[in-house]
């Protein structure tokens, strides 16, 4: 359920209308058709870049793509929800980006090459039901449909695994955001019913069945971010600056997630109060995730949403990514009857909530929470009933 999709759902993902939105734009062609999800996020936030846990799961929200094969090696892109296009080729010398929104498509492009696949040029066009800025990774489906279609063209073969690399380090490199590889891990990965327990190190994945008597409810602020801007690379910056230190006497420390609190807690003096604070919630939103998945396994449903608020307000406190207006949602949410935890989700800085909810309580807790934000803040947030769906996958 979205209450403010460009078009019905089941429209945005006919593929005879993608087909025909093509061929509007170039004229002709049979192109091949490939879809990537967007993704939530239960709990584990800004723990990926730390080789730590994430608990997200793919959505019924996803971003398409169709594409054709082209004689030489341009890239002629359109996105069709823009109204913009950008031509391009994968022969330029000493490439740059442009800051918009065709980087997250030619950094993809040219981090195949550089993994060692020369690709053909291409016929792209994009569309995307998942809304931007609001947290639940738009850019990383359209790099994961784009890698989809731009391998299958070349006839290069990926696993899973290997696509999400190539776009995090597209994203990383091109785009300019330090994020981790949690969203593009969720869109290649994801299992229709369930979240994914993630070791952001070895890149394991564990499938957990997410019980079919809650809902998840994904609340937008309106309010964009923008993660490339300094605010998300200076969090990372810190934790990093951390490790250097903490790592010093001890060499086996790579990462924040070969930290305990107890091992925080005995280097409190080495470190800056705010880059200490940064670090604890790493640590303990780690710690959170191994919790949420315990009571995923054992049905314990109270139990993940009292983990949820614990979340938000480390990420609030600690981290400092939320904003008034993810407060106000989360503090809203978490007085309704059958909500049993509400967060901030993504990034931060703005984007959405995510609110577990139970399922006959979803009307009530939405009628609240868009009424009660028009209040406060004078428009109303972007609601969306999301389900665990299948990971990212050619349509045709």
């Amino acid at each position: 359920m979205s209450d403010d999709p460009q078009l019905p759902g089941d429209a945005r993902r006919s593929p005879a209308l993608l087909r025909e939105r093509f061929r509007a734009a170039f004229g002709s062609g049979q192109p091949r058709l490939y879809r990537a999800p967007g993704r939530i996020n239960l709990i584990g936030e800004h723990t990926d870049y730390n080789d730590g846990f994430v608990l997200p799961a793919a959505i019924d929200l996803a971003a398409r793509a169709a594409a054709t094969a082209r004689d030489d090696r341009t890239l002629r892109i359109v996105a069709a929800d823009l109204g913009a296009a950008a031509e391009r080729s994968l022969d330029e010398r000493d490439p740059q980006p442009a800051h918009d929104w065709s980087d997250y498509v030619f950094g993809v492009a040219l981090e195949l090459e550089r993994a060692g696949h020369r690709l053909r040029g291409a016929n792209l066009l994009l569309t995307s039901e998942v809304p931007p800025g609001a947290g639940m990774s738009s850019s990383a489906a359209i790099e994961v449909a784009v890698a989809l279609a731009l391998s299958d063209l070349a006839e290069v073969e990926l696993d899973p695994v290997d696509v999400a690399r190539v776009c995090q380090a597209a994203e990383n490199r091109f785009v300019g955001t330090r994020c981790g590889i949690m969203d593009q891990l969720a869109s290649c990965c994801g299992r229709a019913g369930h979240a994914l327990h993630v070791d952001c190190r070895t890149l394991a994945v564990h499938p957990v069945a997410v019980p079919g008597d809650v809902a998840i409810l994904v609340c937008d602020s309106r309010v964009s971010h923008a993660l490339a801007d300094g605010a998300y690379n200076e969090r990372r910056a810190a934790c990093e600056s951390a490790v250097r230190v903490l790592s010093r006497d001890r060499p086996e420390i790579l990462a924040l997630r070969d930290v305990t609190l107890d091992d925080l807690e005995a280097s409190r003096d080495l470190l800056p109060e705010q880059v200490w604070r940064r670090c604890r919630h790493v640590v303990t939103e780690n710690a959170r995730v191994a919790d949420a998945v315990s009571a995923l396994v054992a049905g314990d449903l109270p139990r993940l949403g009292a983990l949820l608020r614990a979340s938000h307000e480390s990420l609030r406190v600690d981290y400092e990514v939320s904003c008034a207006e993810l407060d106000f949602l989360v503090d809203t949410a978490s007085r309704c009857a059958g909500v049993l935890g509400s967060r901030m989700m993504g990034g931060g800085f703005g984007g959405s909530t995510i609110n577990l909810v139970y399922p006959d309580a979803v009307g009530d807790v939405t009628g609240v929470l868009r009424e009660a934000y028009r209040v406060r803040h004078g428009t109303r947030p972007g609601i969306h009933l999301c389900s665990p769906a299948e990971g990212a996958a050619r349509l045709g």
